[in-house]
């Protein structure tokens, strides 16, 4: 039988597929349930989470084949989702959705076990595509490299989450004013 991540007809390959668990977990409600209901019909049995808290329960209880995953969520960081699914079920696959993406939580999230990061919005074809992909794929190369403004923002994200999400010590290590980094990060990214 051929392996059904290679293959490219994606209707084939969730039929083909044994377990179709996923697990949504987002505080997007409207969002969440759209997405839901997009992933049902594409032949996913989906299970939804709108909290950190939630979405753990639901991976202790039953660990799903596969994983949506948004990175802020009220109550926490959607990567503790993650790290709780790739101990529970390493082959699982998971991918992270952020409105706040940044080169640093991209490295986290795979490194916890993520297999692709996609900004918001994303559409249900966007997460099926990833959750589906060749794992011996590779990313096309961008098509239009980083601005100098989204770089910095990109550093400053990076030393950021090196330093857990601390503001004041990040200010203090990027030697700029603890006010003027916080107005930097409440702001989305540049393009």
């Amino acid at each position: 039988m051929p392996d059904p991540l290679t293959m490219t007809d994606h209707s084939e390959t969730i039929a083909k597929l044994q377990d179709k668990s996923l697990i949504i977990v987002d505080d997007d409600k409207p969002f969440l349930s759209r997405l839901g209901r997009a992933m049902e019909t594409r032949g996913f049995d989906v299970i939804i989470a709108d909290t950190v808290t939630e979405g753990i329960a639901h991976v202790k209880k039953s660990p799903p084949a596969f994983a949506v995953v948004d990175m802020r969520l009220e109550d926490g960081n959607g990567l503790d989702v993650i790290k709780t699914l790739n101990q529970a079920r390493p082959e699982a696959r998971a991918i992270v959705l952020t409105g706040y993406g940044n080169i640093a939580t991209a490295v986290t999230a795979v490194k916890l076990g993520a297999i692709d990061y996609l900004a918001k919005p994303a559409d249900a074809d966007d997460v099926l595509n990833a959750l589906l992909a060749n794992p011996q794929d590779k990313a096309d190369p961008p098509e239009n490299p980083m601005s100098a403004d989204r770089v910095r923002w990109e550093h400053i994200q990076r030393v950021y989450e090196l330093c857990n999400r601390n503001v004041s010590e990040t200010a203090r290590r990027l030697n700029m004013h603890r006010r003027t980094l916080q107005r930097i990060l409440a702001k989305r990214a540049p393009r």
